[in-house]
């Protein structure tokens, strides 16, 4: 159940850390700290005691874990929300233009995606459903099924 609406930020924790809901339509989400910088949309991953951080790939190493889509701005780590796990999110972003039915792949900029693969950060679980050409950073939609990152490559 939730408090709110899957796009509140709460300032104090209205939910256990990790808890889970679904909506109307049989999307799932988390409940988490929120971290600086996050917009909706943004692409974040959650370790064992659900913290979060906004993903990126590295030149030497990628991040490992959980991935999640913050379906609320949220700018502190005092700050808690909802982040998407499973189902349908047209609010996913992008930093490049995405062709429909693609894998999705971290980037160098934090907390968003794109369907070019850059070696080592192919995320598992996360699938674009609907292209979207993007002009700075953009939205597009993606079905996700419990999205993580592993340093894998498809190739």
């Amino acid at each position: 159940m939730f408090a709110g609406t899957t796009t509140s930020v709460d300032t104090g924790k209205k939910h256990e850390l990790g808890a889970r809901a679904f909506d109307a339509d049989g999307n799932e989400f988390i409940y988490l700290t929120g971290v600086a910088s996050t917009i909706a949309g943004s692409w974040v991953i959650f370790d064992e005691v659900h913290l979060t951080s906004l993903v990126t790939n590295a030149v030497t190493s990628s991040a490992v874990g959980r991935i999640a889509i913050a379906m609320a701005a949220t700018d502190a780590t005092t700050e808690f929300g909802w982040y998407q796990i499973y189902g349908k999110n047209a609010l996913a972003l992008a930093n490049a233009d995405i062709t429909v039915d693609k894998q999705l792949y971290l980037t160098a900029t934090a907390g968003y995606v794109d369907d070019a693969d850059a070696h080592l950060d192919l995320i598992k679980g996360a699938i674009c459903r609907v292209a979207a050409v993007v002009t700075t950073a953009s939205a597009f939609t993606v079905e996700l099924n419990y999205p993580f990152v592993n340093c894998a490559a498809d190739d």
